[in-house]
């Protein structure tokens, strides 16, 4: 044993396959070309092109905090059985369009608003951009979905640092090169400009406008159905934010009904592909607005989930759409 110790001593490493000589194998794909392989599927660079997988988080025990809803941010108390009815609902809802459900399953108590998943990361081409919560409420929930990204393979391309908050409801692909980002009570100026230089690194501009204050998130007031078309809320969606639509040849149209925008959420759909959304029930008026424009719609039961202050947009972290050339 000593001998042969010596003997790989004595003998020089120049040329072997550890030091770049014959059985050297280098990596020649890109990050990008990685992704299917090396890593997870995963990412979009639409909103509009058929949905593949999703994030969910089922609401379970951490719901009683809402028993005092101003201190977790929500608008009254909740329960629990009908939350959890409600969010199975919507789960199906996916599975029955072919679309992946994958499970936050948080290590430990889970926060009261950990189901709102759609906040806590951003898609991309190249992987996920990991948010960061701008409340102390809310603090701390990225880490669950890093886990949870981490478990599935899917690469973390980046996280956010300093005094940076970005939430991934705040952001929109309104083409494969560029991104609608709206800064204002949960994006920082700070956070928008880390989420645009990560961008930046993938050949994606950003665009980023200014919300209105005493709104929550840019999805809240815009929306893409198709490649060229989408709902905004009049009168408070970003004027930048049309012009963009418009001149990237979208057909904006405006929703008609604003108590059903402002109290039952019906700008808070997901679009499960062209011209196809999964919306908030209990919304006739705005359901018939979306068909007229010929969108078609699957809808379901959120009254419950609701009073914590979203609805089905907000509860999904959308992981994958299929990729538009």
């Amino acid at each position: 044993m000593k001998q042969r110790y010596r003997d790989l001593n004595d003998k020089s490493t120049f040329g072997t396959s550890a030091y770049g000589g014959d059985g050297w194998s280098p990596r020649l794909l890109t990050h990008g070309e990685e992704i299917g392989g090396v890593w997870a599927t995963c990412g979009q660079n639409s909103e509009w092109a058929p949905l593949k997988s999703v994030l969910l988080h089922r609401p379970g025990d951490e719901l009683a905090a809402s028993v005092d809803p101003k201190s977790v941010q929500m608008l009254a108390p909740l329960d629990l059985e009908r939350a959890q009815a409600q969010h199975d609902g919507i789960r199906a809802a996916y599975q029955a369009a072919g679309v992946i459900v994958h499970d936050v399953a948080p290590i430990g108590p889970a926060t009261p608003n950990q189901m709102f998943c759609a906040d806590l990361l951003l898609a991309t081409p190249d992987g996920i951009i990991l948010a960061r919560p701008a409340s102390t409420v809310r603090a701390g929930e990225e880490r669950q979905v890093a886990r949870r990204l981490a478990d599935l393979g899917m690469p973390i391309v980046a996280t956010l640092t300093g005094k940076a908050t970005f939430e991934g409801a705040d952001a929109l692909w309104l083409d494969r090169t560029t991104v609608i980002i709206g800064r204002g009570l949960r994006t920082n100026s700070e956070g928008a400009e880390q989420v645009s230089a990560i961008l930046q690194r993938q050949g994606v501009s950003t665009l980023i406008v200014d919300m209105p204050y005493g709104t929550m998130h840019l999805m809240g007031m815009l929306r893409i159905t198709d490649k060229d078309q989408a709902v905004t809320w009049p009168r408070r969606t970003p004027h930048a934010a049309v012009q963009a639509l418009r001149a990237r040849g979208y057909d904006v149209v405006f929703l008609p009904d604003q108590q059903e925008a402002d109290t039952n959420r019906a700008m808070n759909f997901v679009t499960l592909g062209p011209k196809k959304i999964l919306m908030v029930g209990g919304n006739p008026r705005s359901q018939e607005f979306y068909q007229n424009h010929g969108i078609a719609c699957i809808a379901a039961d959120v009254d419950e989930l609701a009073k914590a202050a979203g609805a089905i947009g907000c509860l999904t972290g959308v992981l994958e759409r299929q990729r538009i050339a």
